[in-house]
């Protein structure tokens, strides 16, 4: 994503860009980020389950300078995209904001995912309503809003168009008691392969930020029903092996900006 007429500080030219996942962890760091690199005419959609939190971020964003000094323009909306209803919600805001945003640049990040009930083993999932609900909000919302906001958004000329998928270790490697998560994240790679593969002038990039310092680390080392794998995750945040948020998102904007990945490619924190 190269700079161009009425781009931010350093940063890229006008664009439409969403967030799932945005009011806390990797998903608050990448939207202070991405703010302060969107140019003139720009609108930041953020979307979470929690309104306070949301709310909370988009006031920090409008008021630290980044929204008001290029005219950026932060919405939000909260949705439990697991839901249908908050689901319908999410893609009715996309397809209002969308069709009337900056022609040049889409940006989809979906950062928004669960882990699941990791004190369970394999075995122990037998409750149809538990994983259908779990792929509702980690895969099928990714796929539905995907497809929502490029058609909002449409083919424009001299226009390009973005998705990231906040991916993981776990889409390509089996992690005992995390069947949901693994599973999950596979999904979501191989789904978003399959739109680079239909869409060649869509760049599409999954992204595996690392071991973050997030809650979801603390549900990991806590929660987790095998022993061992407790015992790693507690290893990770006892040598000092835990990713801060701003420095993966860092990564990630870096990763955009430079705009040399092979579309569809998966990419590691360590990778870079």
């Amino acid at each position: 994503m190269e700079p161009g007429p009425g781009a931010g500080p350093g940063g890229w030219a006008a664009a439409a860009c969403v967030l799932t996942g945005a009011s806390r962890g990797f998903g608050r760091s990448l939207a202070r980020l991405l703010a302060r690199r969107l140019g003139e005419g720009s609108v930041l959609l953020l979307l979470a389950r929690s309104e306070a939190a949301l709310a909370e971020l988009a006031a920090e964003l409008r008021g630290s300078g980044t929204g008001t000094g290029t005219g950026l323009r932060v919405e939000c909306v909260t949705a439990d995209l697991g839901c249908e209803q908050g689901l319908r919600r999410a893609a009715a805001a996309l397809r209002e904001v969308l069709p009337a945003a900056p022609p040049g640049r889409l940006l989809l990040v979906h950062n928004a995912g669960s882990l699941g009930d990791i004190s369970k083993s394999f075995l122990d999932l037998t409750d149809p309503d538990e994983i259908n609900s779990y792929f509702a909000f980690n895969v099928t919302s990714a796929l539905c809003l995907t497809s929502t906001a490029l058609q909002a958004f449409g083919k424009r000329p001299g226009s390009s168009r973005t998705v990231v998928n906040i991916s993981s270790l776990c889409a390509v490697k089996p992690f005992k008691n995390w069947a949901l998560y693994c599973s999950g994240k596979a999904s979501r790679d191989m789904m978003f392969r399959v739109l680079a593969l239909e869409e060649p002038d869509v760049r599409v990039l999954n992204y595996a930020p690392g071991p973050l310092d997030t809650d979801m680390q603390l549900l990991a080392r806590t929660k987790t029903g095998d022993p061992e794998m407790r015992r790693y995750f507690q290893s990770l945040r006892e040598s000092g092996q835990l990713i801060d948020c701003t420095v993966s998102a860092q990564k990630l904007v870096n990763l955009l900006e430079e705009d040399t990945f092979c579309s569809g490619a998966h990419v590691d924190f360590y990778d870079i």
